[in-house]
């Protein structure tokens, strides 16, 4: 089984971008905390390189800025390439199937509403109520 789940902020805005075919990617890179560092001295982070794609890519592009705090679900990846030089390159990143907003709607660029594949994630996300009247199921 392959899952990661993580909670962290974000290191610094997210990577928009579109590919021949269209499709919205988005990359960025996740501070998740570390109880103690290796030489006792307090918390460190771990920054993880995260992936999303199409409508889930968009949000976190549009929803998302430096230190957003959100929680990640998704699988890790394994990638490698061969550089311009010749050498083998080697990649480890986090490809997102969904996110939740962890901060404030302030904290997050005004998001406070889940987001993802799976619409039907559940949490206390701070979003508009809605009167059991207005489901429509």
């Amino acid at each position: 089984m392959n899952k990661v789940i993580l909670k962290g902020r974000l290191a610094r805005d997210p990577e928009l971008r579109y590919t021949a075919s269209n499709k919205a990617v988005v990359s960025f890179k996740l501070a998740v905390n570390r109880r103690v560092s290796s030489d006792n001295q307090g918390p460190t982070a771990d920054f993880i390189p995260c992936i999303a794609w199409t409508k889930l890519a968009e949000v976190i592009a549009h929803s998302c800025i430096k230190g957003s705090e959100i929680l990640v679900e998704g699988r890790m990846q394994v990638r490698n390439y061969d550089a311009q030089d010749g050498s083998k390159k080697y990649v480890t990143e986090v490809i997102v199937s969904d996110m939740y907003f962890c901060g404030s709607k302030k904290d997050n660029g005004g998001g406070g509403a889940p987001a993802g594949g799976n619409q039907n994630n559940l949490g206390s996300f701070g979003g508009t109520p809605v009167s059991d009247d207005d489901i429509p199921f």
